[in-house]
C-alpha cells in the first residue's frame, strides 16, 4: 500500500491552475475527422457548433471534402461554423497605418489577415470583428424581356423577369443554345417567363437582358452599416485581372421572388454568340454605391462604401475598367472566363438593426 502524503491546499490549487493552462494551450486542433466522429456519436448540432467555435481548428475546406462531410451527415450549420473557423486569422497590430481617402476616412476598414487559398476562383472576404469571413460566390441568372431598361423599378414590376428568375428555365435553355451556337429570338414562352423564339435568318430584334439572383433576400446578413471587404480575383484562369475592378451595387427586389442586379439591351441572339463582340457594360443599368477602394496589386483590392449603407439588399460585383470591353455572349451564358467575372456576385443584407 502506497503511503499517503499530505499536500497543502495552496499547492494543489497551483498545480490545478498549471494543468488547466497547459491543457488549454496544448489542446489538439479539431479536424474534419473529429467533426465526423462527433456526428457519428449523435452529438447535438448546437454542441458541435459550440465545440468548433471554442476550440483551435485545422479543417480541410476543399470542395471535395465539404461534399464528403455532407454525405456523412454533417449539417449546413456545422459546416458554416467550420468555414467561419477556418477563415479566422490574427488581426494585424493595433498601430497598423490605414490608407486615408479624400473624405478623411480609410480606403478599407479590413485589418485582419486574409487566409491563404489555393483556389483560383475569385474570392471576397468581409471583416467580422477581428476575423475575415469568406462570402460564398454566387452567379447571376439571365432573363429576357421586351420591357425597356429605363429604370430598375420598371424591370422589378415585369412578371416575365421574376418568373424567369424563379424557374431558371431561361438560363438553362439559353445555356444549351449557346453550346450549340443557335440563334434564339422573340416570342414569349408561357410558364418560363422569358422571351424565346424560333430561328432567325434575317434581322435580329433588340431585347432587354436582365441580370438577377433568385430569392427575395441574401443569406449573408451583416450587422454593420459600414462593411469592409477584401477582394482577390488575381488568379482566375483565362482572365486578365487588370481588366476588372470591384464595385458595390444595390439590388432591387422584384415581386418577392428575386433581386435584380442590372440590365442592358442587346440583340436577341447575343448570348448564344461565341464572338467576343458584346459590349455589355457600355450602357448597363445598375445602382452603383459610392465606394472607397484601395488597389493592393493587380486583381487584389480593399473596398468599403463611402458612407453608411441604408438597410436593404446589396452585392459586391466585378466590373470592367473600360465600359467598352467586349464579351462573348456564350461565355456570359455559361459563366466562364470573362463571362464568369461579369456574372459573379457576393450578396449581403444590411438589417434594420445594423449599427
Amino acid at each position: 500500500m502506497r503511503n499517503k502524503t499530505y499536500v497543502p491546499a495552496w499547492l494543489l490549487a497551483c498545480l490545478g491552475l498549471t494543468a488547466s493552462a497547459f491543457s488549454q494551450t496544448g489542446q489538439r486542433p479539431l479536424t474534419n475527422n473529429d467533426l465526423v466522429d462527433m456526428v457519428k456519436n449523435h452529438l447535438a448540432e448546437s454542441v458541435i457548433v459550440s465545440a468548433i467555435q471554442s476550440s483551435p481548428t485545422q479543417f480541410n475546406t476543399t470542395t471535395s471534402e465539404l461534399i464528403r462531410l455532407k454525405k456523412l451527415g454533417v449539417t449546413d450549420n456545422e459546416m458554416n461554423a467550420m468555414l467561419a473557423a477556418s477563415s479566422k486569422a490574427p488581426s494585424s497590430s493595433a498601430g497598423a497605418a490605414a490608407t486615408p481617402d479624400n473624405a478623411g476616412g480609410t480606403a478599407s476598414q479590413a485589418t485582419a489577415t486574409v487566409p491563404v487559398s489555393k483556389s483560383r476562383m475569385p474570392k471576397v472576404y468581409v471583416q467580422q470583428g477581428a476575423a475575415m469571413q469568406l462570402l460564398p460566390l454566387e452567379k447571376t441568372q439571365l432573363a429576357e424581356t421586351k420591357t425597356k431598361p429605363s429604370s430598375m423599378r420598371s424591370l422589378a414590376g415585369d412578371s416575365a423577369v421574376s418568373q424567369a428568375m424563379t424557374t431558371g428555365i431561361g438560363t438553362a435553355t439559353y445555356g444549351a443554345a449557346a453550346r450549340m451556337n443557335s440563334g434564339i429570338g422573340g416570342s414569349t414562352m408561357q410558364g418560363a417567363g422569358t422571351i424565346l423564339s424560333g430561328m432567325m435568318t434575317h434581322r435580329k430584334p433588340t431585347v432587354t437582358y436582365v441580370w438577377g439572383v433568385p430569392g427575395p433576400a441574401s443569406g449573408n446578413v451583416l450587422q454593420t452599416v459600414s462593411p469592409a471587404f477584401t477582394v482577390d480575383f488575381s488568379r482566375v484562369p483565362t482572365v486578365n485581372a487588370a481588366d476588372y475592378e470591384p464595385a458595390i451595387v444595390k439590388l432591387t427586389p422584384a415581386q418577392n421572388t428575386c433581386r435584380i442586379v442590372g440590365a442592358t439591351e442587346g440583340k436577341e441572339d447575343a448570348r448564344s454568340s461565341p464572338a467576343a463582340d458584346w459590349q455589355i457594360y457600355s450602357k448597363f443599368l445598375e445602382e452603383r454605391v459610392p465606394v472607397k477602394s484601395e488597389k493592393l496589386e493587380v486583381g487584389k483590392y480593399k473596398i468599403a462604401p463611402s458612407s453608411e449603407l441604408f438597410p436593404g439588399e446589396y452585392a459586391l460585383v466585378l466590373r470592367p475598367v473600360s465600359k467598352t470591353k467586349p464579351f462573348s455572349g456564350g461565355d456570359v451564358a455559361r459563366a466562364q472566363g470573362d463571362g464568369l467575372m461579369f456574372d459573379a456576385l457576393w450578396t449581403f443584407k444590411i438589417t434594420d438593426s445594423a449599427e
